[in-house]
């Protein structure tokens, strides 16, 4: 038996996560551990989304937070990393430069990646095998701070794919036009017509701290119903009483109306009345997909 000690750092719009992992290679079977999960509150949406660069007081903080995970990941042991930036960082005209000067002044090296990669990184995770088990037909969604990923299944492959650029950030600055609201709408129900029945498979930060609101158990399903009931709860809370009232941090408090918004939309257009919600994100995916692509 060997244990491998691996991590995946993603950089999003609204926060920035470390994901340490023990991989455990056995004869027969691959198990993935988590060791330790880090979250810092960087939100570089606002800076990339509205003015177009990221502000000289994140990228301090940015460079700060890599700072510290690299010490963390020298803690833990780690063998191989790999830190994924996804739309704030890639969309911001300074992305590049705030890539160099992070590698400069903390050895971290990160990748810009596209929607689609993003996309193709949580699919490594293995939670797509198991609900294809279960299910023909399904429409994998991850909501972000900037886009959208939205990617339909059947029997196990890929049918189609694409990203929006519609996120919890870009709601909540108001940057999101009607336009965009309609094309998401016209293609989810395109490709979604020739199905009787897609299930919903949801992805994120934000789904997952409902998942946990709506005190469902691992492997039970979320309602349309049920996510509808709870936006309309939330919303009756201004930011900081609902912040107290659902235990909820203050980056997460602003955005989950905007981001339940997103699913129950494409839910409702998709004509899915069900959703599963496995609670893996892109940093579970860059841990397996490191694992498979220096160890298997």
């Amino acid at each position: 038996m060997k244990v491998h000690k691996l991590a995946g750092i993603d950089i999003g719009s609204n926060s920035v996560r470390l994901l340490v992992s023990n991989v455990i290679e056995s004869e027969d079977k691959v198990l993935y551990k988590k060791s330790s999960l880090t979250r810092l509150p960087i939100r570089l949406g606002p800076d990339a989304f509205s003015t177009g660069r990221i502000s000289d007081e994140n990228v301090n903080r940015l460079v700060t937070g890599m700072a510290a995970y690299r010490k963390i990941m020298e803690v833990h042991g780690v063998e191989k990393y790999r830190a994924c930036a996804t739309s704030a960082l890639r969309e911001a005209k300074n992305g590049i430069q705030v890539v160099e000067k992070i590698y400069r002044e903390t050895g971290v090296n990160i990748e810009l990646i596209t929607g689609k990669e993003e996309a193709r990184m949580i699919f490594s995770s293995d939670m797509i095998g198991d609900v294809a088990e279960a299910h023909e037909t399904f429409l994998y969604i991850d909501v972000g701070g900037g886009s959208t990923e939205l990617t339909l299944f059947h029997k196990g492959e890929i049918q189609n794919s694409r990203s929006f650029k519609i996120g919890t950030i870009r709601l909540l600055k108001d940057l999101v036009k009607k336009k965009r609201w309609d094309e998401m709408k016209d293609w989810i129900q395109e490709i979604s017509d020739s199905f009787d029945e897609v299930l919903m498979v949801g992805s994120g930060g934000n789904i997952n701290r409902t998942f946990k609101l709506a005190q469902k158990q691992k492997g039970e399903m979320m309602s349309l119903k049920g996510l509808k009931t709870i936006r309309e709860t939330i919303l009756e809370y201004d930011d900081d009483a609902r912040m107290i009232a659902f235990d909820l941090n203050p980056d997460r408090t602003d955005v989950l109306p905007h981001a339940l918004k997103i699913y129950t939309n494409a839910m409702k257009w998709a004509g899915s009345e069900n959703m599963i919600v496995p609670k893996k994100g892109l940093a579970d995916g860059i841990v397996r997909f490191l694992f498979r692509a220096h160890y298997q």
